[in-house]
């Protein structure tokens, strides 16, 4: 299905009958990772999930977003599709949990129209990791010649310098990502979501792969104990995408906390 948020062409899916469960993706994913849950899930819930701005079938924004700007967009989202709607639960992996966990903000502060009973967060983004030694010597050698290139004028006279050294020291997603997806991914990693754990207040399942090397077990723990209602279920031998790597088992735990039988 599609549908436009500020002029920005959205792709969603929409099935089954009950509650609402707004799913939210992770960072270079896409709603047909959801496939295995949705299917589950919407025995007995009405399942929404969409592309992200410049994810999956969605169109790019047109400037970089930061994770304010996506809760915004899920309050529009929300706002133009379900404006009845009085209760969300939602579900989010990585980057979606980071969502959430402002969503739970902006709830305890009276801003959103509707009410969240329960929240799920999978493998979740939000705690800002401690750099290796290795790491930071990669951030200082990046700043070194960053600041030789444009200092000496070197940037101005050829552009693709800048890029090819980003690419360099980036990662492979900020590498294949473009320029304005480059820079929300940067806006969205340096967002410390700590400060705002213990606002989500509501029922909270955790579910983490104990193998999880991009947002560590260590990071679910830390939410557990940070979100005053908030339960952790570990899945042994999986890693960051734990619905994937053991879907019967995921969605066992799921069943359990959402009344879902199997």
């Amino acid at each position: 299905m599609r549908t436009s948020i500020n002029d920005i062409d959205i792709n969603y899916i929409d099935e089954g009958q009950g509650p609402l469960l707004v799913m939210l993706h992770g960072w270079g994913s896409n709603i047909d990772l959801f496939n295995g849950t949705i299917n589950f899930a919407k025995k007995k819930y009405h399942v929404v999930a969409m592309d992200m701005p410049g994810a999956g079938k969605s169109s790019e924004p047109h400037e970089a977003m930061d994770v304010d700007d996506y809760v915004d967009f899920v309050l529009a989202f929300i706002k133009k599709l379900y404006p009845d709607e009085k209760e969300v639960i939602f579900l989010g992996h990585s980057m979606g949990g980071r969502i959430i966990i402002k969503l739970c903000d902006r709830l305890s502060r009276g801003e959103l129209p509707f009410d969240i009973p329960k929240v799920i967060l999978t493998d979740s983004a939000g705690i800002i990791p401690v750099k290796t030694e290795a790491q930071k010597k990669k951030s200082r050698r990046y700043k070194f010649y960053k600041n030789l290139i444009t200092k000496t004028g070197f940037a101005k006279i050829c552009p693709s310098a800048m890029d090819k050294l980003q690419k360099k020291f980036g990662s492979a997603d900020y590498a294949s990502a473009t320029p304005i997806m480059r820079q929300t991914m940067v806006k969205l990693v340096n967002c410390d979501c700590v400060p705002f754990m213990p606002k989500v207040t509501m029922p909270a399942l955790l579910i983490w792969g104990d193998r999880d090397t991009a947002t560590p077990l260590s990071d679910g723990q830390k939410m557990e104990q940070l979100m005053p209602q908030a339960g952790l279920a570990v899945i042994e031998g999986a890693g960051h995408f734990s619905f994937l790597d053991n879907q019967y088992l995921y969605n066992k735990i799921l069943g359990s906390f959402l009344n879902i039988e199997m």
